[in-house]
């Protein structure tokens, strides 16, 4: 695996580093600027820390950037990879989790502050095939009078970067979009010319944020791990593990075995998957 296929900010533990890292509250300010559409005065980061086991670790939202900005507002800031079924419930349950941890037993409802869950994603949204901008905002409105909102504690954010960058290729982007410039940088931080740097003061620091991580042989040591987890990840997926495979007939395990084998999977996570004994998975490896 090359250098350059992690050290890219699209690596979930990379875009961590960069944006929920204290001392980078600048650079996060700039980005959560660009997405909400108008200045942020105050980026709190503290509740955004990090540890080398969250690496390898598949709870849910560990590498997310969780960032308190004006008025107690929660941002949560989820990198996404990998194409998940129901992604809109699970920011649906994210939401939930920070809303309710914003309120204590006996204290009112006025006390409840506002949630932002923010989802950058790498991969195909099913829900939003139909929609053609790549940045949609979304709320809780009455059906026929669509500018009332219900509650402004509620607000979702979708940014698809395959959308941005077809966009790009096709010149179709203004260059007074702010955002947009981010979203080069998250997918293809190399590409981005020193003019367009000169005029992003914090997307110039976010990048020379990366060459510092870059630099560091721990830094991309770290990345590589993350990169390796996310591959076995989607492979499991590819070989059906999420479709109630992992509950099928031999001949069907021997199959995810010899494929999995292949992909130079560790025989721990493929017993995982097949639910066998390392011996059992030895012995279909060596009779391949």
């Amino acid at each position: 695996m090359e250098e350059n296929e992690v050290m890219v900010p699209t690596n979930d533990y990379v875009f961590k580093r960069i944006f929920g890292h204290k001392g980078n509250e600048e650079i996060t300010k700039g980005l959560i600027s660009a997405i909400l559409k108008r200045e942020i005065k105050e980026v709190d980061l503290s509740q955004s820390t990090i540890l080398d086991k969250d690496i390898m670790s598949d709870k849910i939202g560990i590498l997310d950037v969780k960032a308190v900005i004006d008025d107690g507002v929660v941002c949560d800031i989820e990198m996404q990879v990998t194409s998940i079924k129901d992604i809109e419930k699970r920011m649906l349950l994210y939401w939930t989790n920070m809303y309710r941890a914003g309120i204590k037993e006996g204290d009112k409802y006025k006390k409840l502050k506002k949630c932002i869950c923010i989802l950058i994603a790498d991969c195909d949204i099913e829900k939003t095939k139909g929609i053609e901008k790549y940045h949609s905002k979304w709320q809780i409105r009455e059906e026929e009078y669509v500018k009332e909102v219900l509650t402004e504690d509620l607000e979702f954010h979708i940014i698809e970067i395959n959308k941005l960058m077809n966009k790009l290729d096709k010149e179709e982007i203004r260059k007074d979009d702010k955002l947009a410039i981010w979203v080069k940088f998250l997918k293809r931080p190399k590409e981005i010319r020193k003019e367009e740097l000169e005029r992003n003061m914090e997307v110039k620091k976010a990048e020379e944020e990366l060459t510092k991580l870059e630099r560091d042989e721990r830094e991309r040591w770290l990345a590589e791990q993350r990169q390796i987890y996310i591959r076995d990840k989607m492979a499991i997926e590819d070989y059906g593990y999420d479709h109630g495979l992992e509950e099928g007939s031999k001949k069907t395990k021997i199959d995810i075995v010899i494929n999995m084998n292949k992909e130079k999977i560790d025989i721990e996570t493929i017993c995982k998957v097949v639910k066998l004994s390392k011996k059992e998975v030895e012995e279909i490896i060596k009779n391949m």
